[in-house]
């Protein structure tokens, strides 16, 4: 009877996973006292699983209302599991033209978002890395609660 309960049990695990949607492969730093050194170089590796298939690339950062500026300036260096590196600056707009935030508020932080790139072919399975550097020209950014990474299959 044990046998027959386990084997079910086994069964219904492995129906109740291969029916779930594909979730996207995220990595996320939370910045200790909220906030992100200037010479903080953030590495992110996330695990490619399909190649030639179309990815997107999104950042996003979580802050409070201690963030004091208009937008989060950062580069971003990529390098795909076949070679490809892509250097880019991002300008991620935090407020609109007023004081008012944008993103999504969440019980006391917002949540924004930014496209790094779409429709990014990887040729090769592997590791995807991802290098930030914040570009604000002072030593601190408050109010950042942390920022990360996700890939998503498009």
């Amino acid at each position: 009877m044990k046998q027959i309960n386990s084997l079910i049990y086994l069964v219904i695990l492995f129906l109740w996973t291969g029916c779930q949607q594909d979730q996207p492969n995220e990595v996320y730093y939370p910045f200790p006292n909220q906030v992100w050194q200037r010479f903080n170089i953030l590495s992110f590796e996330i695990p490619v699983e399909q190649a030639e298939t179309p990815y997107k690339v999104v950042f996003f950062a979580r802050h409070n209302r201690d963030f004091p500026y208009k937008s989060l300036d950062f580069n971003m260096i990529m390098n795909t599991p076949s070679g490809e590196e892509r250097i880019r600056e991002f300008q991620m707009k935090i407020r609109n033209g007023g004081d008012k935030f944008l993103g999504s508020f969440d019980g006391g932080f917002y949540d924004v978002t930014i496209v790094l790139k779409k429709e990014l072919y990887i040729h090769k399975t592997g590791m995807l890395l991802i290098e930030l550097e914040n570009l604000i020209p002072r030593m601190e950014t408050p109010g950042l609660l942390g920022v990360g990474i996700r890939l998503e299959s498009e």
